[in-house]
């Protein structure tokens, strides 16, 4: 990857593949980045850009590299594998970690709370910012992951039949509506759904606040 190459990422902003940090914020807050990026297409993070794509660079190369390390490789679970790469951009030192598509989702992070309690929470990309998935999408996740993935079962009742009707209807469901549409639990409808992502008849789409369903096509 060339100087050019990582001007051109850089000018183009951040997105869905593209996170800036204008200095690190820690290893558990890098690593849901990380998590985010992994779980979703993939992409870059840099250390030393802020938000407004100005550089401002970094104090030490090998710190950051260390963190970064630290955040894939103790703070995620399963670990992710980085590229990470230095430039001098400008008279600025920047550091970018490549972050793969990764076959093995969901890439959790593993957080400590105030009271020692370890939870693992994965995250995910919506547009410029990573956000915490959801229990559906992360259990989605778990079903495509060729090692965790289960063969899918799928049988049409008369709630997926009322699913549909509702679909073609009002165009959209999230799982709280659907839950009410046919009187199940959340649990129960969450894996309807799913089940549904996985066999191609609806498709999942994220938002900054809930998830919600369509039909495909």
């Amino acid at each position: 990857m060339t100087t050019d190459d990582i001007l051109k990422i850089i000018d183009g902003g951040e997105s869905s593949t593209v996170e800036f940090k204008r200095k690190s914020p820690g290893p558990v807050k890098l690593a849901k980045e990380i998590s985010a990026l992994a779980n979703t297409k993939g992409g870059y993070l840099f250390l030393g850009v802020d938000d407004n794509k100005k550089l401002y660079g970094i104090h030490s190369e090998k710190t950051e590299k260390n963190i970064l390390e630290t955040a894939a490789y103790f703070h995620i679970e399963p670990t992710i594998d980085l590229e990470i790469l230095s430039f001098r951009l400008h008279k600025k030192e920047i550091v970018l970690a490549i972050v793969p598509n990764s076959e093995f989702k969901p890439h959790k992070v593993i957080i400590v709370d105030e009271n020692n309690i370890t939870k693992k929470r994965a995250y995910i990309r919506v547009g410029e910012k990573s956000i915490e998935a959801s229990s559906e999408m992360a259990r989605l996740m778990t079903y495509q992951n060729p090692i965790s993935g289960k063969e899918l079962k799928l049988s049409i009742s008369e709630h997926e039949k009322r699913l549909f009707n509702y679909l073609e209807k009002y165009e959209r469901v999230t799982v709280k509506e659907y839950c009410k549409l046919v009187n199940i639990s959340k649990r129960r409808a969450e894996r309807s759904l799913v089940s549904l992502v996985r066999a191609g008849i609806i498709q999942i789409h994220n938002d900054s606040t809930y998830d919600y369903f369509t039909l495909v096509g």
